[in-house]
This record gives C-alpha cells, sequence and structure tokens, in this order.
C-alpha cells in the first residue's frame, strides 16, 4: 500500500529502519540540516533548507515557492511502491505542509479539503506550516483551496514533539 509517513527527526533512523521508505524528505533550518542516513540512497534524499516560518519577511531561509517546485517534482518521481517518509524537526508544521502537498498533488483538485480533515483526524498535533501551503496553491493553481482547507482544520494541539503518523495515499 502507498503510504507518507510523517515523522520527527528523533524518529528518523527507527522509521527508516522498520517502515523501509524509498524516499525521505527532510525539512530543516540550513544550520541545523543533516546529511543523508547511513545507508539510504542519497538520491532518493531530499534535503530542503527553510526555517518554520510563515512570514517571509520575519527571519532567514524563509519557506520559498522553489522548496515546494522541489518537493513536487521529486515526488512525482517516488513510484508509491513503498512508503515516502517526510520529516521535521518535531514533526508538526513543515513536514505536514509537504505531506499535505503531496497528497493533494497527488489526489487532484477538489481533494483538498478530504486530505486537510484525514490530517487532523490522524495527527491532532499536525499545524501545516501556511506559507509552504500557500505557495504549493498558487503553483498547483488551487485558487485558495488549499489554504482554506488548511485554516480550516485550525492549529494543532499543542505539543514540543509529534510521533510518527502513515497516511495511505488511497482511501483516506
Amino acid at each position: 500500500m502507498s503510504s507518507i509517513l510523517v515523522t520527527p527527526l528523533s524518529a528518523l533512523e527507527n522509521a527508516i529502519r522498520e517502515r523501509r521508505p524509498s524516499h525521505v524528505v527532510t525539512l530543516l533550518s540550513p544550520e541545523h540540516m543533516i546529511e543523508t542516513p547511513a545507508g539510504f540512497p542519497a538520491d532518493h534524499h531530499l534535503r530542503l533548507g527553510v526555517n518554520d516560518i510563515i512570514d517571509p519577511n520575519m527571519g532567514d531561509a524563509p519557506p520559498a515557492r522553489d522548496h515546494v517546485t522541489r518537493l513536487l517534482e521529486f515526488a512525482r518521481n517516488w513510484s508509491g511502491e513503498q512508503p515516502m517518509l517526510i520529516h521535521c524537526w518535531a514533526g508538526i508544521s513543515r513536514s505536514w505542509a509537504s505531506a499535505f502537498i503531496v497528497l493533494t498533488d497527488r489526489m487532484g483538485r477538489g481533494s483538498e479539503m478530504h486530505i486537510a480533515r484525514a490530517i487532523r483526524t490522524r495527527a491532532p498535533h499536525a499545524w501545516p506550516n501556511a506559507l509552504l501551503v500557500q505557495h504549493a496553491d498558487e503553483l498547483l493553481s488551487r485558487q485558495g483551496r488549499m489554504i482554506d482547507a488548511i485554516r480550516s482544520i485550525g492549529p494543532g494541539d499543542i505539543a514540543s514533539e509529534g510521533r510518527v503518523v502513515e497516511l495511505p495515499v488511497h482511501g483516506l
């Protein structure tokens, strides 16, 4: 079954060992970027140096269109035969925005609200980064539907770190 795993950095090594993903997406601030995990193919590891901020004027390395373009290109080359693992520092914001973006791209127009609600059900702690979602909404020509869907689920439960969550690509 095709699925996306969302994890915090602290769960990365165990999730790779136990769930055997074919692709990994890392979203960390540039100064905390990790190397490709030992034994994992570097060409199946997308590393995006991006800070978890929602106002591009409030810090260095904010989410940008290029980050989303690279994410979409990477995800479109994923066969789905094995899981894709997406992680950020805490597994709460950047990783959930990215999972939402990948799923809405795969499932097509009109899936935005359904996916956002599935995320909230499976991950009460998720609070997808609004700036990443805004860039994706523009790139995918969703006319605000992605932004509205994320706003509709509100902020996640307060947590210092998320847990490993699996989302099926089909059958949400």
